[in-house]
């Protein structure tokens, strides 16, 4: 018991930063934008622990599932931190653009970020890194379908109309990702799945390396870390607001740290996969990240905005419209071939950097 105490090190700090936060909220409020700032960051620092070890023990139960279900299960798990920040974030922050933003940002993050520098660092190692192309076709048409009808077509619905076409989405972004689970973990999981026969001894020794205690006691951690995350996001969003209020920072900037907490473990996971010429692994996760981010975020928001009668803004500006566009089309060459290379990876790096050079200039 001790040592599994000890493992989980990086998700019990959590406990006590918590509790710290509960007791002092008030008095670094009335310290002024300083301490909140600071405290904004210390909890910053502290969900991202919290969520490593989320990822971790989604990586346990993805080894011991095995393909596509692993890279599933750590998708599902960053999506769920992230949807958790968001709701608790909502309830309390003034951009109408929160949401719409944080998934514009996972999306450049989980394709541009993930994908661009695994394949960049990969690609300088392994040269050309072959996957299952019908995964990155797959993929690419359905962000751009959920992104289309979510993010984009509803600036062109008049605003008395708002609630009939949220319920459509709704239902529409659910019908999509019951037919794409159903063909992930049905007759088409072979889309999603790579063999690699001369390193399939080392990924089974690899695989039983990471099965550590009982499924049920990492289902027990991961639900555990959400609740832990969810509170601690609660207090986040109060010091951030506070402490960011006048200063005149682009209101991007909170979208992309939620985005980027819950990307986090995930970037870690793909560019080891990315270095160990498993680049199979990248792909379902940069591109099946921002799939799940873009299908299951829509309908809990859309779902909200609903209830409480207050829509929020989900239509993308025209430069987010121009940098998905840019990034889909760029990304459909790119996996349409089975293989990656470092070439790849920078177009795709680039574009990163100019999605944080437009963030931070206030686009």
């Amino acid at each position: 018991m001790l040592k599994f105490l000890r493992g989980e090190t990086l998700l019990l700090q959590a406990v006590p930063v918590a509790l710290l936060a509960y007791l002092f909220e008030h008095a670094i409020m009335e310290a002024g934008q300083a301490f909140a700032l600071l405290a904004a960051a210390v909890l910053i620092v502290s969900i991202a622990c919290a969520s490593m070890r989320v990822a971790h023990h989604a990586e346990i139960l993805a080894a011991k599932a095995g393909e596509p279900y692993g890279t599933m299960i750590l998708t599902l798990s960053a999506v769920v931190v992230e949807v958790l920040i968001l709701v608790v974030m909502m309830q309390q922050s003034q951009q109408p653009t929160l949401v719409r933003d944080t998934i514009y940002s996972a999306v450049m993050l989980d394709i541009n970020g993930i994908l661009g520098l695994a394949a960049l660092l990969g690609g300088l190692k392994h040269g050309e890194q072959p996957y299952n192309d019908d995964s990155g076709r797959t993929y690419a048409v359905m962000i751009l379908t959920a992104m289309g009808i979510s993010m984009i077509v509803p600036d062109f619905v008049p605003q008395e109309s708002w609630h009939y076409y949220s319920a459509f989405t709704i239902i529409a972004m659910l019908a999509l990702y019951a037919v794409f689970l159903k063909m992930q973990v049905g007759q088409h999981s072979y889309f999603f799945s790579y063999r690699y026969p001369k390193m399939r001894a080392g990924a089974e020794k690899s695989a039983e390396e990471e099965e550590h205690g009982p499924t049920a006691l990492s289902v027990g951690v991961i639900l555990a870390g959400v609740a832990l995350i969810g509170l601690l996001a609660e207090f986040m969003s109060a010091f951030l607001s506070d402490g960011l209020e006048g200063t005149g920072a682009p209101l991007a900037l909170t979208a992309i740290l939620v985005a980027s907490i819950a990307a986090g473990p995930e970037i870690l996971t793909a560019l080891r996969a990315a270095l160990k010429n498993r680049m199979q692994a990248v792909v379902n996760i940069a591109l099946g990240a921002s799939l799940s981010t873009v299908i299951l975020t829509v309908p809990v928001v859309e779902a909200i905005a609903l209830f409480t009668g207050q829509p929020f803004t989900m239509a993308m500006t025209p430069v987010q419209i121009t940098m998905v566009a840019i990034t889909l089309v760029a990304a459909a060459i790119n996996v349409s071939d089975g293989e990656t290379n470092a070439i790849e990876g920078m177009t795709h790096f680039v574009l990163f950097a100019t999605f944080i050079m437009l963030s931070f200039l206030g686009l």
